[in-house]
């Protein structure tokens, strides 16, 4: 597994260039040789600051059969225009989006981070008719499968974006813009030496953050239990948040205390979680197929919910 998406590595320089030094990092490029600006994200999918690892690996972007028919007939309308920066998730940083424009109306945004196949986000956008959802995802299959979904529901309140998650927030949204940011299940990257690439680190609390209108909300959730820690861990040394339900769910009641009890995804220990923190399930997250999978497999699910101050 490359560190980086094969799809977006740079491109291979000329046989007359001379090779660059690998001590030296290549700063992207324009057309007529200056240095492009770069964005928190798109440094990492360039590949060329090489410490800073994205937080995904492209796996397929091909589409078929259903799939290509919805991008084809749909993805004008329902997928974000948005101007590329070095690879084909970027985000050109000179490029900020419209959600009153893009919907039609002045609404309450809703930004869901990692939407996959688009169930949660989906069934969200039925649910909440005057809120608008931004689904945003890496994967081509995936966010053809969500525009399948959004019309199938004959919905007007959803939009997609193929786009790295820290460019969004650092640079595509307006700060303060968004009244909540979703982050279900990320991918946990549990082998200790792949832990650098997760997406819920102290650098990426700002980028939120910097989103959230005052009082704005995030939302997680995920079934790892190191992962719950370290996402814990990053909301409360945030200045920018507080934690909603600070020292809830302890002992006996704390869903780590679970998880370190059965052993299934970390060392087995009695040792009780006197922290707490956890959210109790939040109501309008659908339960999705993956979620199932994690249950099926015994693994513990952990909800958090940090306030924008």
């Amino acid at each position: 597994m490359s560190e980086f998406p094969a799809s977006e590595s740079p491109a291979a320089a000329p046989a007359s260039a001379a090779a660059p030094s690998p001590a030296e990092p290549r700063a992207p490029r324009t057309e007529d040789g200056s240095a492009r600006p770069v964005t928190p994200g798109s440094q990492a999918a360039e590949g060329t600051y090489r410490t800073q690892p994205v937080s995904f690996v492209r796996r397929g972007t091909r589409l078929q059969g259903r799939r290509q028919q919805a991008w084809n007939e749909h993805s004008d309308t329902l997928a974000v225009d948005v101007p590329r920066h070095i690879a084909d998730t970027s985000v050109h940083p000179d490029y900020v989006f419209d959600a009153e424009a893009e919907f039609g109306r002045v609404a309450p945004l809703v930004v869901e981070i990692g939407s996959g196949l688009g169930d949660a986000v989906v069934h969200a956008a039925k649910e909440n008719p005057d809120k608008d959802f931004l689904a945003v995802e890496v994967y081509t299959p995936g966010l053809a499968q969500t525009i399948q979904k959004i019309v199938a529901a004959q919905l007007n309140n959803v939009r997609v974006v193929q786009a790295n998650a820290p460019e969004v927030l650092s640079t595509m949204l307006p700060a303060g813009s968004v009244s909540q940011v979703w982050v279900f299940f990320p991918d946990p990257w549990h082998k200790t030496k792949h832990n650098k690439r997760r997406m819920v680190k102290d650098t990426f609390a700002p980028l939120v953050a910097r989103v959230l209108a005052p009082g704005g909300v995030w939302r997680l959730a995920t079934d790892w239990s190191t992962y719950a820690e370290q996402i814990r861990d990053v909301g409360v040394a945030s200045e920018d948040f507080v934690n909603v339900h600070d020292g809830e769910r302890t002992g006996a009641q704390s869903p780590l205390t679970k998880a370190r009890l059965s052993g299934v995804d970390c060392e087995q220990s009695d040792e009780p979680d006197m922290v707490g923190g956890w959210a109790p399930r939040f109501d309008g997250r659908i339960l999705t197929s993956f979620e199932n999978k994690a249950h099926k497999a015994g693994r513990v699910i952990f909800d958090l919910t940090f306030r924008r101050n």
